[in-house]
């Protein structure tokens, strides 16, 4: 029996939050506040993955820590500061965050809460304190998490990645209806749909990193293919099934390989969608079915033209990439 380890890395959002945790705790030290090390707790909790998550972050714990702060001073001072209390409190302060929407500070707002707690008694230099830690712990963390590394490299690799697996798809298609070649087992479509998963990530991270970008060309680049693969991936056992191979099969194999060759993230749509009205036309030239066998595959291979129609009318309603390195046409 083997056990497979998973090979250890640091990643960059972990290099954060080892930075800003020691920041924040020698600040507050260096300022001689009270429970000093929390500030390191306050700023481990405001590193998220993206900016805008970071800020929505330092938004809902500040909120909470200052409710939680209320809280506290009218449970304390108003009963006891006793565990019991401490229970009853929390079972009317969690209502309020999650009817507040800012459910996400409440650990940070316990921690706050606890302070109080400890201390046994509610004065303004103890809420001066938690502001003071507030102020340091979320502030690191929101400065740490203003960097993020650029990922152009990454969604442009994943766009090469893709136009190639596409191509692939193409050829070994066209190799099927021109030879009859059935030694392809469609690896590359599971392969493309796993990519495009990674990939729209990415470029939902990366509109989240920036405050003024509402959409990323690359995710709807990304959306855009994946709606194509769907339909490839339906198509597919209709022309891979064919009964025979018949004449129309060579048209479709020349008008795939075509394709194929010049997949690409420009818009040359409109000019793919011309060829194959004109493959329609030279379907329309070709004789009638002699048999049932000979019916099925037309009849196949007509579906599978409408589904390319398709396909190409997706990809015709999108400009294109700017910053993609043009291709032959």
């Amino acid at each position: 029996m083997t056990c497979k380890v998973k090979r250890f890395s640091i990643g960059y959002r972990t290099v954060k939050t080892a930075i800003g945790t020691a920041i924040a705790i020698a600040i507050a030290q260096y300022f001689d506040l009270t429970y000093y090390v929390s500030a390191g707790i306050l700023t481990i909790l405001c590193v998220q993955p993206t900016k805008k998550k970071s800020v929505q972050a330092v938004y809902t714990r500040f909120v909470a820590s200052l409710i939680g702060m209320i809280f506290a001073f009218v449970s304390f001072e108003l009963f006891a500061y006793h565990p019991l209390v401490f229970a009853g409190m929390l079972l009317l302060f969690i209502p309020i965050l999650v009817s507040l929407q800012v459910t996400d500070g409440f650990v940070s707002s316990a921690v706050i809460m606890m302070h109080i707690y400890v201390a046994g008694h509610f004065s303004w230099t103890l809420v001066g304190n938690e502001l003071a830690l507030m102020a340091v712990g979320y502030g690191v963390g929101l400065a740490v998490n203003m960097y993020m590394p650029d990922s152009q490299k990454e969604l442009t690799y994943y766009t090469t990645r893709i136009e190639e697996l596409y191509r692939t798809i193409f050829l070994k298609i066209a190799s099927y209806l021109r030879d009859g070649d059935t030694s392809w087992g469609g690896q590359e479509i599971i392969e493309a749909f796993q990519l495009l998963d990674d990939a729209k990530s990415i470029a939902f991270k990366d509109v989240e990193n920036h405050f003024t970008r509402r959409q990323n060309d690359y995710y709807r680049y990304f959306d855009m293919r994946e709606q194509q693969l769907e339909i490839m991936d339906r198509m597919l056992p209709k022309i891979t099934a064919l009964p025979i191979i018949v004449q129309e099969a060579a048209i479709v194999a020349d008008f795939l390989q075509d394709l194929g060759e010049h997949v690409h993230s420009g818009n040359t749509a409109h000019h793919y969608r011309e060829k194959l009205t004109q493959v329609k036309e030279d379907f329309a030239q070709l004789p009638l079915p002699q048999n049932h066998e000979e019916f099925l595959a037309q009849a196949a291979l007509y579906q599978f033209i409408e589904e390319m129609d398709r396909y190409l009318e997706i990809k015709q309603s999108f400009i294109g990439l700017k910053l993609a390195k043009k291709r032959p046409n």
